[in-house]
């Protein structure tokens, strides 16, 4: 299980902020080769994050990069590039059909297979940003092992679906409705749309409030004073932590004892309980032994 609360957009072409990336403490970076960059630098902006693959160490943060889609005549190129350099996962953009992951994942596995990297080693984010891609949200979800992540990208939704994009956000409900229930159908995260205002910390804080009510694992952010917003708000308080732990401690013990049922606070501790419980230590970042 992954913290996936945070992963931060960098320009492909930045070398100055893709070199320093990673001290700003978000959970994951997405080093961005598609709408960030211009046409004219495309080529250049593949060399360099390469390269950065390369010579950088992340440390903790998980590193995906954000290729163009294969019909536009770069993601091939992107994929040959950057496969080799081994990074946590692809984030594919536009897709709309089940088609489109197993088209990805051929060509990944054949990187892969060329360069003695374990098949399956690179994971697949598939963002989600039409009509279309949300409709299909489960089949895309469910298309290949390789999928982790459903991502959404709730610009070019609105422009899809005749409208625009709103501060109260009315019209991306149902889309996050359905993104979140795909994800957890298919047992992969579900990641929400980026906050486009900086300066709109409140804004940032209320929007990241509701989408973690719906269900959502964590957020895309495109600046780092954005992460310890979206981080204060997945954070567990203090009384949530400590029943968590009292959840896990009766797990464990039960199962010294022998025994199957098991309440905590008056109430029956069953499968989905527990596992509420360690992903709330998880996101508090607490350790426990408990399987």
């Amino acid at each position: 299980m992954k913290l996936r609360r945070t992963m931060m957009y960098i320009p492909g072409n930045s070398p100055a902020m893709i070199q320093r990336s990673f001290i700003y403490g978000a959970d994951g970076l997405i080093l961005d080769l598609e709408d960030s960059v211009p046409m004219e630098e495309k080529d250049s902006a593949r060399i360099l994050v390469r390269n950065m693959l390369r010579e950088i160490d992340f440390g903790s943060c998980e590193v995906t990069v954000r290729i163009n889609h294969l019909s536009t005549g770069y993601g091939e190129k992107d994929l040959e590039y950057i496969i080799p350099e081994r990074p946590d996962g692809i984030r594919y953009p536009k897709c709309e059909t089940a088609e489109d992951i197993t088209e990805m994942d051929k060509f990944i596995t054949k990187i892969e297979e060329s360069n003695g990297i374990p098949i399956g080693s690179i994971k697949i984010f598939a963002i989600l940003e039409t009509a279309k891609g949300v409709f299909n949200a489960y089949e895309i979800a469910s298309s290949s092992p390789r999928i982790t992540a459903l991502v959404f990208g709730a610009e070019d939704f609105t422009a899809s679906m005749h409208t625009n994009r709103s501060k109260t956000g009315e019209e991306l409900l149902f889309a996050r409705h359905r993104i979140v229930l795909a994800a957890r159908v298919a047992g992969v995260d579900a990641l929400d749309t980026v906050f486009g205002d900086i300066n709109d910390t409140e804004g940032l804080k209320k929007e990241t409030e509701f989408i973690k009510q719906l269900g959502f694992d964590g957020k895309s952010v495109i600046h780092p004073r954005q992460i310890e917003i979206v981080h204060s708000v997945f954070t567990p308080s203090q009384s949530e932590v400590e029943k968590a732990l009292r959840i896990v401690e009766a797990i464990k013990k039960a199962k010294e004892r022998g025994t199957g049922v098991v309440a905590v606070d008056g109430r029956m501790v069953d499968a989905p309980v527990l596992a509420r419980a360690k992903r709330i230590l998880l996101l508090a970042g607490v350790n426990t032994d408990e399987e």
